[in-house]
């Protein structure tokens, strides 16, 4: 059965569970899954593969005063044992369509000067590279 790649909703927080640090940076917090999917702005494609989470992408749509809804493309992520077979940009595909219908006017993700394997992935999934200069602040 090939993988699938749909819409997650907060029925699907099994699998956000027990995808666990094979998918996600670190280990899933049930309260903080539940609180991502009572946030209606806040929006995740899964890569479902016999029954197992195999790759995420997370984005958040928002508005501005100046500007019309956008979708900011928070973070993607592929198990090492599904990379290479095209998960990445096809979740971003169904991001992208999700986005079109809330009326989002553009997406946009920011990845790292060296992280040539995401770049590609950008690239290829129709993304323009744009030069940005980021600051992180602690708080």
């Amino acid at each position: 059965m090939p993988t699938e790649i749909r819409l997650l909703t907060r029925d699907d927080q099994q699998f956000l569970e027990a995808a666990g640090e094979r998918v996600f940076d670190h280990p899933v917090r049930p309260s903080l899954a539940q609180e991502f999917h009572s946030d209606p702005r806040h929006h995740i494609v899964g890569a479902v593969d016999s029954g197992a989470l195999v790759g995420f992408v997370t984005a958040v749509d928002y508005v501005h005063p100046d500007k019309p809804r956008e979708m900011w493309v928070n973070e993607v992520g592929v198990a090492e044992s599904h990379r290479g077979q095209g998960i990445g940009k096809r979740m971003l595909d169904v991001m992208f369509d999700h986005a079109r219908k809330l009326g989002c006017s553009v997406a946009w993700v920011l990845t790292e000067d060296d992280n040539k394997i995401a770049q590609k992935m950008y690239s290829s999934a129709g993304g323009v590279s744009r030069s940005v200069v980021y600051f992180e602040f602690s708080l």
